[in-house]
C-alpha cells in the first residue's frame, strides 16, 4: 500500500491555516498514530501565498483540485452553501473522502450530500461543523451508540454565550457587549447568524439527526435570538436562582409525556438553574449536555471556535479517514466499510418521526408582566393562568419602575406552548396591563 495520504485544503483563512500549522507541528505524532505520512499536496486559494511550502501546489481552481489524482482527502473550509457544495459534490464524484467544517451547508443540504457520498463509496466527515474542538459528533455517533438519547441541550454559539456572560457578570447592556464582541473578533460585522440563533440552529439540526436517527430538517428548527434580552430580566432571573443562556434543545417526546409525540428542535434564550452544569459554562466556551439511557447525563465542554480548536476537529476526521483508507488497502473492502454511517444510523433506518411545531413544544416559562398597582391585578393574572391549565411555580412582585406601575415576575411549570399563547393573549387584554408580556422559556435540565 502507498505509505502517504495526500490532502487538499480548500480555503486558507483562519481554519485552513490552522490545519497547516497543526500538521507541521505534529507531523511525527500523526505518523505514529496512523502509520502513514500525511502530506498536503494542494491548497485552494484566491491569491498566491509566500508562507506556503514550495512543494504544495497553490490553485484558485477549486473544482480542479477536487478532481485531482494527487489528492486522497479534500478538506473544505471555504464556507458558504453554493461553491462549497459544488466542490464537495465534485470531490465525491471523483472518489475523494471529504472533511468539512461547514455546518450551514450540511444543515441545509446534508441529506443530498450524504446520499451522494453513499452512492460513491466515500465518506463526508464533519466533526468541526459543531462545537469546534469538542468531539461531540464522535461521542454521539460512537461512544453513545448503545444508548437511547432522550434529549440534548447545548451552548453551541460562543458569541451568544459571551454576550450573556458579560451581561450577567458585569451588568452591561446587550448592544455594548455586542460591540465589544465584534471588536474582539467573536462576532461578524453582521452578527445576525450568531445573535438570532441561526448558527446554533444549523448545529442543532446536525446533532438532532445523529441523536434520533432522523433526516436533517433545519427548516423545522424553531429559532429565537437574544436581542430582546434585557439586564432587567437577567437580574430578575438571578434573584430567582436562575441564569439566562442561549441554548439549543433537541427533545424526544412520546405520547406518554405532556403534549404530542415527536421531536422538539428549538433554539432560544432559556432560564436554567444557577447550579446546573450548563449555567456555569461562560465566555466563548461551548458545551453540550446529553441525556441518554442507560448512561444518564454527560457534559462535553471546550472551545467552540478558533484556529486551534477547529483544526483539531478537522484533523481528527482526517485521522479517521486515513484509517479507512488503510483498511481498504489491506482487505480491498469499500471505503465506507469500516466507518460509522454519516448520521449514526444506517440510511435505510432513518425515522420519519415528526418535528413538532412551535405551539406544540412543552417548556416552563418566565413571565414579566407590567401592571398598574391596583387591587385585584395579581388575582386576575393568576386566574387566567389557572383557567389555561398553567401551574405557577413562583411569583415575585418588584417595586414600581414608573409611578403607579409594578413589574410582576411569574415562573410556571412546563406547559404546552399553545396554552401559554392563549393565556398571554388574555392577560394582555386586561385593562390593568400596561405593556406586552415578556416571556422567556425555562428548563430545569432534569
Amino acid at each position: 500500500m502507498s505509505n502517504s495520504i495526500k490532502l487538499a485544503i480548500l480555503g486558507l483563512g483562519t481554519v485552513g491555516t490552522g490545519v497547516i500549522n497543526l500538521i507541521n507541528d505534529n507531523l511525527n505524532e500523526l505518523k505514529r498514530r496512523s502509520g502513514r505520512d500525511i502530506i498536503i499536496t494542494e491548497v485552494g486559494t484566491r491569491r498566491q501565498r509566500d508562507d506556503i511550502d514550495a512543494d504544495i501546489m497553490q490553485n484558485s481552481d477549486l473544482m480542479a483540485i477536487a478532481a485531482s489524482d494527487n489528492v486522497d482527502i479534500v478538506i473544505e473550509v471555504i464556507g458558504g452553501t453554493t461553491l462549497a457544495k459544488d466542490v464537495i459534490m465534485q470531490a465525491i464524484k471523483n472518489g475523494k473522502h471529504v472533511v468539512t467544517a461547514n455546518k450551514a451547508l450540511l444543515a441545509e443540504h446534508g441529506n443530498e450530500i450524504f446520499a451522494f457520498a453513499e452512492e460513491n463509496n466515500v465518506h463526508v466527515a464533519y466533526e468541526a461543523a459543531v462545537a469546534g474542538g469538542i468531539p461531540i459528533i464522535k461521542v454521539m455517533r460512537e461512544a453513545l451508540a448503545a444508548n437511547k438519547i432522550d434529549w440534548l441541550a447545548g451552548i453551541i454559539n460562543g458569541t451568544g454565550n459571551f454576550i450573556m456572560t458579560e451581561m450577567r457578570d458585569k451588568g452591561r447592556p446587550f448592544a455594548d457587549v455586542l460591540s465589544e464582541a465584534q471588536e474582539l473578533g467573536y462576532a461578524e460585522a453582521d452578527p445576525t447568524f450568531d445573535v438570532e440563533g441561526i448558527d446554533a440552529a444549523h448545529k442543532l439540526a446536525l446533532l438532532a439527526s445523529i441523536a434520533f436517527g432522523i433526516p436533517l430538517q433545519f427548516d423545522k428548527v424553531y429559532c429565537e435570538g437574544i436581542t430582546g434580552i434585557t439586564l432587567q430580566d437577567v437580574n430578575y432571573a438571578e434573584e430567582l436562582g436562575y441564569r439566562i443562556k442561549h441554548l439549543g434543545f433537541a427533545v424526544r417526546r412520546d405520547s406518554e409525556n405532556n403534549g404530542d409525540a415527536g421531536v422538539e428542535l428549538r433554539v432560544h434564550p432559556t432560564l436554567i438553574p444557577q447550579d446546573a452544569l450548563l449555567a456555569n459554562v461562560n465566555g466563548v466556551k461551548n458545551a453540550v449536555l446529553v441525556n441518554s439511557h442507560p448512561l444518564g447525563q454527560t457534559l462535553y465542554c471546550g472551545d467552540g471556535a478558533g484556529a486551534g480548536a477547529t483544526a483539531s476537529a478537522v484533523m481528527a476526521d482526517v485521522m479517521d479517514l486515513v484509517r479507512v483508507l488503510g483498511s481498504k488497502d489491506r482487505d480491498d473492502q469499500s471505503n465506507t466499510g469500516h466507518h460509522v454511517p454519516h448520521l449514526a444510523f444506517i440510511p435505510e433506518q432513518l425515522s420519519d418521526t415528526p418535528i413538532l411545531r412551535a405551539d406544540q413544544m412543552v417548556t416552563g416559562y418566565y413571565l414579566r408582566v407590567h401592571a398598574y398597582d391596583s387591587p385585584g391585578v395579581l388575582a386576575d393574572i393568576t386566574r387566567i393562568l389557572s383557567d389555561a391549565g398553567i401551574n405557577i411555580d413562583a411569583i415575585l412582585q418588584k417595586p414600581a419602575h414608573k409611578v403607579g406601575q409594578v413589574p410582576v415576575i411569574i415562573l410556571t411549570l412546563p406547559v404546552i406552548e399553545s396554552q401559554m399563547n392563549l393565556a398571554i393573549e388574555k392577560i394582555e387584554k386586561l385593562e390593568t396591563i400596561t405593556d406586552k408580556v415578556v416571556r422567556i422559556r425555562l428548563d430545569e435540565l432534569a
